[in-house]
């Protein structure tokens, strides 16, 4: 089954590629953004307009509530389903996002194993990110799974909790888990492009970008989101540029200060993408001109 994939860091152009892509090869896009399966999060995240989607179909996008947890076992089962309906209708799937976890799950095949959920730990971590800060169980799942820790961002307080727990559970780390989960091939003929940029380019098209999202009203977005009950501890609000909007609204840093630290965190986000995606040696590297 053909697949083509479309990646990069944020603010690379993907989206632009990815539609053009899709209308030169009759494809239909299936988003791969962890941030854009979200509803009413469409500023902060990039989301493509209508305009911008060019008349191509566009999948995966809002599927779920700011509120829910939404894992990326849900989202490979979803995207599957996907991939399976566009080919069925002859069309070509692009997989198109900056999420490398999201992508590699889901050409790679890996499957979940249903390992069950330990409340009573999970609270005690918990309890134990609340008093002592992320980085106290984030610096647990450094030792114990390097790799793991590696790939989650500090303040992603589920995924450490989980990561810790399945290997409280099992005795096994979560990495090991997920290469052990890769015994079914793939069923798809994945031809994966990434964009590189030069890394003071990039920055510079991070910069603007998040100069456009206040412009077009990402504060007023987020203050939407907490009228309608979705709080900070909420996984869609520990996104970049939600979070630190939060703290804006909460009077706990300056407008400025808030602006500045999106823009901070949003270029150490696309080194961290780019550090993933060199790793993967079946991507062909796209060098844009400037």
């Amino acid at each position: 089954m053909d697949l083509v994939v479309i990646t990069g860091p944020t603010a690379s152009g993907k989206t632009a590629y990815a539609v053009s892509y899709a209308k030169k090869y009759n494809g239909e896009i299936i988003n791969a953004d962890s941030m854009q399966v979200y509803k009413y999060m469409d500023i902060g995240t990039a989301k493509p307009t209508m305009e911008e989607r060019e008349g191509i179909p566009h999948h995966m996008l809002d599927i779920c509530e700011p509120n829910e947890i939404f894992s990326v076992a849900t989202y490979c089962e979803m995207a599957h389903k996907c991939i399976k309906d566009v080919t069925k209708r002859g069309k070509l799937p692009v997989l198109v996002g900056g999420t490398g976890l999201y992508i590699d799950s889901v050409v790679n095949y890996i499957t979940f194993s249903d390992i069950p959920s330990n409340k009573e730990y999970c609270d005690l971590l918990y309890n134990e990110a609340h008093y002592n800060g992320n980085e106290y169980i984030y610096n647990k799942l450094q030792i114990i799974d390097k790799e793991a820790a590696d790939k989650i961002e500090v303040n992603d307080t589920r995924r450490i909790v989980r990561a810790l727990e399945v290997y409280h559970t099992t005795g096994k780390t979560i990495t090991w888990h997920k290469e052990n989960s890769r015994s079914i091939p793939s069923p798809y003929n994945a031809t994966m492009y990434a964009f590189d940029f030069d890394r003071s380019v990039l920055y510079d098209r991070i910069n603007r970008r998040v100069d456009v999202m206040i412009e077009n009203g990402l504060v007023d977005e987020v203050k939407k989101l907490v009228e309608m009950g979705v709080t900070k501890d909420c996984t869609s609000m520990q996104g970049i540029g939600y979070k630190e909007i939060l703290m804006y609204l909460d009077g706990l840093i300056s407008f400025d200060s808030a602006v500045e630290m999106i823009k901070q965190g949003s270029r150490r986000y696309a080194k961290r993408q780019l550090t993933w995606f060199r790793a993967n040696k079946k991507i062909n590297w796209i060098i844009p001109e400037v």
